[in-house]
């Protein structure tokens, strides 16, 4: 069984089109993604040596560049499409995370949605 591991994004903020309503696909607004990845870091830990794990900003990278031009209308599809990323083209046995648009409800600091995702979801 491979050691269970997690890397850990926190509080991405990133402004991107997503939203069913006009206005929601006409101007930027700030979105929130949380990323916790299981991985099997043994490997790293024991070298030091970057080649030998996930290399997050290099996924973190991607998920602005993907969050930037992707424009989805639903938050589910988002996290989806992050977790996909960063299973398939990463190498991360599970990926949950979470989308959020800060402000979409009155009255509620953020609305989103969190998933889990293993390879077997994408195999």
């Amino acid at each position: 069984m491979a050691a269970r591991d997690n890397i850990i994004i926190r509080d991405l903020l990133v402004r991107g089109i997503i939203g069913v309503n006009d206005w929601e696909r006409e101007q930027k607004q700030d979105i929130v993604i949380n990323m916790t990845l299981s991985v099997d870091a043994r490997t790293a830990g024991e070298s030091d040596d970057v080649g030998h794990v996930l290399n997050y900003r290099t996924l973190t990278k991607r998920v602005i560049a993907h969050i930037e031009k992707a424009e989805p209308y639903l938050v589910e599809a988002l996290a989806h499409q992050l977790a996909r990323i960063a299973i398939v083209d990463f190498g991360a046995e599970r990926a949950k995370v979470r989308v959020e648009k800060p402000g979409a409800l009155r009255y509620a600091r953020s609305v989103g949605i969190e998933v889990e995702r293993s390879a077997a979801d994408y195999a």
